[in-house]
């Protein structure tokens, strides 16, 4: 039996494959204004979930400082 021949090129990312599809279809200018409207989507996910973080905080009830007494 013989090994299976390897290949020289590795096969390319998801990503790296959709980037190219991207460039052939796409001006530069249209792919830099996708590109930033994506950027400002995660931007408004991290900052709506830091929103509910502060808020969660913020409804937690106060905590008083311990009454002990000093000697």
């Amino acid at each position: 039996m013989q090994a299976a021949p390897v290949r020289a090129t590795a096969i390319p990312s998801f990503t790296t494959a959709l980037r190219a599809v991207e460039s052939l279809l796409m001006s530069g200018g249209q792919r830099t204004a996708r590109r930033n409207a994506w950027t400002s989507v995660l931007e408004d996910r991290r900052r709506a979930k830091d929103r509910v973080e502060a808020q969660r905080v913020l409804d937690q009830p106060p905590t008083l400082p311990s009454l002990t007494t000093r000697p």
